[in-house]
This record gives C-alpha cells, sequence and structure tokens, in this order.
C-alpha cells in the first residue's frame, strides 16, 4: 500500500527542518507539521534571541572601557522595549526564511498540531489523516519549572523572558546551568540586580571545575549575587512586587523571578504510545546510532532524545538521517568531541573532556592553564581573568579537552575542536605559530606542563 508521503515530520525546528529538506532533495516526498513558530526553539525562543541580548549587554563593558583608551561618552540609557522589538524583528525575519527554505525544497508545511495514531500514521489537529512510510519527532523540549513552589504561577521560564513588557530592575533567577547563567550575566550587563539561587555549591555542573570558578567570580564581578544551597519554597505577589522565600530562611523582594532549572523533551500528548514507541524515564525518545527508535518506522532527533542538546547536533542528526533513508546511507552521527559555549561575558568554550573526566579514564593525565589579564583589560583598568587549559593523555600526548574562559571563547573552541577532532597531540599545539597579539595565541603557547596525575600516584608539579 503506498503511503501519503515519504517522511512526515512532526517540529519544525532547526533539525526537523533539515531534515525534511534533505530528505526532499533526494527526492522523498515531505511534509512537516509545526502548532507554533516556524524555526523551533533555536530561532524563536534560545540560541538567536539569547545571543542578541548577550551582544545588547555587552554595550554597557565597552561604554565603560572607552574611557581608558581615551574616549569621553557621555551618560547612557537602555531602552528595554527598543531590544524587545528589534529582536522580534529578526526572528521573525529568520522563521519567514525558514518557512521559505522550506517551500524551496518542495516540502509541504502544515501548520497544525500533529499526533502518532500508529507506525506509519499520524493525525493532525483538523482531523485529517495522514500514512507516512517514515516518521520524523523533532518536536524538543520545553522549560522544567519545579512543581514544589508555591505561587509558581507567578514565575517567568526562558520562553517568556524575551517578551516582557517591563525590564525586571530586581531579577531572582532560579538555577545554576548554562542558561542561568547566561541571563545573570546579560540582565547584570543590562542593569538589573541579579540574584542568582541553586541547589548546587557552584555554577555550571559538569564543567571543568576552572571555568566553573573563574566564571562564578565574573558573574561577582558584573554585580551577580548567589545564594548556594538554596531553592525558592514561596512566592508571594504583593502589588507590583514578588517576595520570595528561600529554602535557607532568606527573603527577598523581586520584580520578577525567572526558573531555569532544565528541560524535559517534549513527547507528552504526541500519541507515541499509539505506535509503540518506548520512552524513558525523563519522557525523551530512546534512539539507536541512526537516531531510529525502537519501532522501525519512527525516528527522532535532537533535544526529544535528550542525547547532546545543542542546535547543531540536532541539525547533524537531521541531515544524516534523511541521508540514510533516502540518500545513499550516511554514517552515524559522531556525538565525540562536540565543541559548546555558554554565552555569558566572558563566555565559556569547551570541548572534549573535563580535567575530572581524563582523571578517571587515563592513567596519566597532563595539565596545561594559562590565567592572565587580557590586554583589553590593561587600559580599561577592567578586572576581568581568561583562563585556558589543556587537558592532555599524558602517554600519547593527545589532546583530550581544552576549555577556555575568555571574549570570543565560542569562537575559539570552534576552531580547536577541529585540531581536538583530528587527534591532535600537544606537540601539534607547540608546533603551530602563534597570532601576535591574541588570547588565542596562548593555546599554542603553553609549554610548560602545571599538573600531571596519575592513577594511584596523586599528582605532581
Amino acid at each position: 500500500m503506498s503511503n501519503d508521503v515519504d517522511l512526515f515530520v512532526i517540529g519544525a525546528g532547526s533539525g526537523g527542518v533539515r531534515a525534511a529538506r534533505i530528505a526532499a532533495g533526494h527526492g522523498a516526498k515531505v511534509a512537516i507539521a509545526e502548532e507554533f513558530r516556524v524555526g523551533g526553539t533555536c530561532v524563536i525562543r534560545g540560541c538567536v534571541p539569547k545571543k542578541l541580548l548577550v551582544y545588547a549587554s555587552r554595550f554597557a563593558d565597552d561604554f565603560a572601557d572607552a574611557a581608558g583608551y581615551g574616549w569621553r561618552v557621555g551618560p547612557a540609557s537602555f531602552d528595554w522595549p527598543t531590544l524587545v522589538a528589534a529582536k522580534e524583528k529578526e526572528i521573525s525575519r529568520l522563521s519567514q526564511a525558514y518557512r521559505a527554505n522550506l517551500d524551496k525544497a518542495g516540502v509541504a508545511l502544515i501548520q497544525e498540531r500533529a499526533v502518532v495514531t500508529g507506525p506509519n500514521a499520524v493525525r493532525l489537529a483538523s482531523g485529517r489523516a495522514i500514512s507516512a512510510k517514515h516518521i520524523l519527532i523533532a518536536t524538543g523540549a520545553h522549560p522544567d519549572l519545579a512543581p514544589d513552589i508555591a505561587g509558581l504561577q507567578h514565575a517567568i521560564s526562558s520562553n517568556e523572558v524575551f517578551d516582557l513588557k517591563a525590564f525586571p530592575r530586581r531579577l531572582l533567577i532560579v538555577g545554576g546551568g548554562y542558561i542561568a547563567v547566561e541571563f545573570a550575566s546579560l540582565f547584570a550587563r543590562l542593569g538589573a540586580q541579579v540574584t542568582q539561587a541553586m541547589r548546587a555549591d557552584n555554577v555550571l555542573r559538569g564543567f571543568d571545575e576552572d571555568m566553573r570558578t573563574g566564571l562564578r567570580e565574573e558573574l561577582g564581578h558584573a554585580g551577580v549575587k548567589f545564594a548556594f544551597g538554596a531553592l525558592p519554597t514561596r512566592i508571594d505577589k504583593s502589588g507590583a512586587s514578588l517576595r520570595v522565600t528561600l529554602s535557607n530562611g532568606a527573603a527577598l523582594d523581586v520584580d520578577q523571578v525567572l526558573v531555569a532549572t532544565g528541560r524535559k523533551p517534549n513527547t507528552r500528548g504526541l500519541g507515541l504510545e499509539n505506535a509503540g514507541v518506548a520512552l524513558d524515564r525523563a519522557g525523551a525518545i530512546p534512539v539507536d546510532a541512526h537516531s531510529t527508535s525502537n519501532v522501525a518506522s519512527i525516528h527522532a532527533v535532537g533535544d526529544v532524545t535528550d542525547r547532546i542538546n545543542l542546535t547543531p547536533v540536532a541539525i547533524r542528526e537531521g541531515h544524516l538521517l534523511a541521508d540514510r533513508l533516502f540518500g545513499l546511507g550516511a554514517r552515524a552521527p559522531d556525538h565525540e568531541n562536540v565543541p559548546s559555549a555558554v554565552f555569558t561575558t566572558p563566555e565559556i568554550g569547551a570541548v572534549g573532556l573535563t580535567e575530572a573526566q581524563a582523571r578517571e579514564r587515563f592513567d596519566i593525565v597532563d595539565i596545561y592553564k594559562a590565567n592572565f589579564r587580557p590586554m583589553k583589560a590593561t587600559l580599561s583598568g577592567a578586572k576581568e581573568r581568561t583562563i585556558m587549559k589543556l587537558v592532555v593523555d599524558g602517554a600519547s600526548g593527545i589532546v583530550l579537552g581544552a576549555h577556555i574562559l575568555s571574549h570570543e571563547a565560542g569562537e575559539m573552541i570552534q576552531l580547536l575542536g577541529i585540531a581536538i577532532k583530528m587527534k591532535a597531540t600537544k606537540a601539534d599545539l607547540d608546533a603551530t605559530m602563534a597570532v601576535h597579539p591574541t588570547a588565542a595565541e596562548e593555546l599554542v603557547t603553553m609549554r610548560t606542563r602545571c599538573a600531571r596525575h596519575e592513577r594511584g600516584k596523586g599528582s605532581g608539579t
């Protein structure tokens, strides 16, 4: 029996759109359903609008630094509604570009919610049934708001923060992950009094310890106050303000509470049980190396699989899946040594193993570090530091991981990620000529090993 389409995609975010376009390019008949705005989390309420806000926040530092370089800048003021409007204009442009690209590729865009009704069947909100040889779930994830906070309805998530009508002069951010620290950094620079509360005793669990400590200090310099080991237990509204009670007994008055404590896969209500698709305890869709679920005709890419929740990963997964299903075949996506960045100010760039992870897996681990004042700060008088760290296999010399806390760390780690993917050694970096004067030159001029760790022997410096 023939199907209505070869591939039906649920979710028009980065991964779903890429899979749809590539599949159509291979000659497949493709339809994609999206109940919200085309572009998904990254374009509409994630990477893109967040980076625009980050850029806006950094002008505060630029104005302050200018005096050290002879500039006289008059009193500066910031207008939140202007930024929100400019942001909305840009993401609307990008969303339209996504729609246009789907149209050019010959993909049928359906602006309705779709649910799975069987291994090869979906139903639209309008009631229309569509059969498909393959179904791709690319619905992403949503903010996970802690339900045990009384008065949680008064808080917002990272979905709503981009469209606030009024700028929050006093802001409590709950959470210590990358979303939380990014908003803490940018709102502090835009002029808010920011407090960050979290269960942990430091920010960015899972990142290298030197980066965690360095970023915490930088956030402190920006004016962020921390409440470690504390979470809200109650939020009460009093006029235009919110009174927040923390688990450590403290209370504070704020204008907004932003809860950024994690995200959950968007699988609820999709009807996956109708097709026998398995879910894990978090609601994610377990898939094999080629992004196929336990049902051979149903696949999943991106955050809904809870593998590596990054936009470029979802795009690569979607692309390779389409190649495998409708092209000449493709290898499985490689999830090792994926570069990532945290867009605080300064940024964190990371690829490969942390020091702690390397010490668990390798017999001998050599650590190289540089900690210095960036050149720009010498005249501006800024307190910031740049920290760079290489984690090296002491036996082979292969660079296992690189971690950078610096301006433009995201740009640097993208390029260094290529070298680490190719299994470059410390000697390869040493043999590379430096570009001077740059911060990045430290990555190829670190000659002195600051620590060596051998299993069973502790560490030596």
